[in-house]
């Protein structure tokens, strides 16, 4: 997902500053506990830090990856179809964790459901249109309406379940599970030159477990991930077997990608390669598998209840059954 770190970096950012805001003295609830009215202390610092953390990231996002490139009159860019739509999920992914992250926060400081909620798909617009806005501005990207429109339903997502309710019943989450590229040979198309797949993946997606986590599309897929428990009926719920934290999950993936919207690509020498080997076809990738909601596990620890909310955007290795658009039904015993 392009410029996923960042993103990840201001969820955090975003989600976690009340956790870390400091309270008056005489407070006596503990320190993670959510205020029961506003706690105008807990509320400015918070609102301080994070206009504070969403200036230092802005700026960072920028000397990171657009202070290098030219910047132009702000333009449209359509990439629909580009990495097989990969990085789209992920556009919902990111503004559907930052409302949650934010919400949860903005409860902390004691604010009501409503305002809140409100509060936290603010939080996630603003998140998400910052990126929109720089890239509408440089040459080497474009406002992508495709872009804002996955930001919107992930904004969306949150702010239906919560009017309907009061739960977040549907969760995004993210895996990746990189593939082993092959040293299989792809020559340029003037047959003078000649590069490998393996080769081509290490210069476009990294080569440690960080890096290829953030870019490597052929190994991320994004789920949506839904609570069984809280789909039955209340007064049927006592006599469940399912246990409240069990959920499944469907994913979506792409594999065989090595350009954005084509598997041809122009190196930093100028030269020209296109990877025509059917074998290596890009295809689509579709996922049925289970997961855990971690926030339902319960626990009376606050530390582990933070601890679960921060990490519940990482989909839970499980089994997971697979249909790809090259026509293949594939069990996998386990899949991450």
């Amino acid at each position: 997902m392009k410029r996923i770190l960042l993103r990840i970096f201001f969820l955090i950012g975003m989600g976690c500053f009340v956790g870390l805001s400091p309270m008056k003295a005489q407070e006596k609830r503990p320190f993670l506990q959510p205020a029961d009215t506003l706690d105008k202390t807990r509320f400015w610092v918070s609102a301080i830090t994070g206009a504070t953390i969403y200036t230092g990231f802005s700026i960072g996002l920028w000397e990171a990856w657009y202070k290098d490139y030219p910047i132009t009159h702000f333009h449209f860019f359509n990439d629909v179809g580009e990495w097989q739509d990969i990085d789209k999920t992920g556009h919902l992914f990111a503004a559907n964790i930052q409302c949650n992250a934010s919400f949860n926060g903005a409860l902390w400081t004691g604010m009501n459901r409503r305002s809140a909620m409100w509060t936290a798909a603010g939080i996630g617009t603003l998140l998400q249109a910052t990126f929109e806005v720089m890239d509408g501005f440089s040459e080497k990207w474009g406002f992508s309406l495709a872009d804002f429109g996955y930001n919107t339903a992930g904004v969306g997502l949150f702010v239906a379940q919560e009017l309907a309710w009061q739960d977040q019943r549907i969760i995004m989450k993210v895996s990746s599970s990189p593939p082993k590229y092959p040293e299989t040979p792809v020559f340029s198309l003037d047959g003078g030159h000649q590069t490998t797949i393996a080769q081509r993946a290490r210069d476009l997606y990294g080569t440690n477990f960080f890096e290829t986590f953030i870019k490597d599309y052929n190994g991320q897929t994004t789920w949506a991930s839904v609570n069984i428990h809280a789909f039955i009926a209340p007064e049927k719920k006592a006599k469940s077997s399912i246990p409240p934290w069990l959920n499944v999950a469907i994913g979506y993936g792409g594999d065989n990608m090595f350009g954005g919207f084509s598997n041809s690509w122009e190196n930093d020498e100028g030269i020209f390669f296109e990877l025509t080997d059917p074998q290596y076809e890009r295809y689509r990738q579709f996922y049925l598998s289970f997961d855990v909601d971690l926030d339902r596990i319960p626990t009376n620890s606050r530390v582990l209840k933070t601890l679960f909310n921060l990490v519940n955007w990482i989909k839970i290795p499980a089994p997971a059954l697979e249909v790809n658009t090259r026509g293949g039904v594939i069990f996998h015993p386990v899949y991450w």
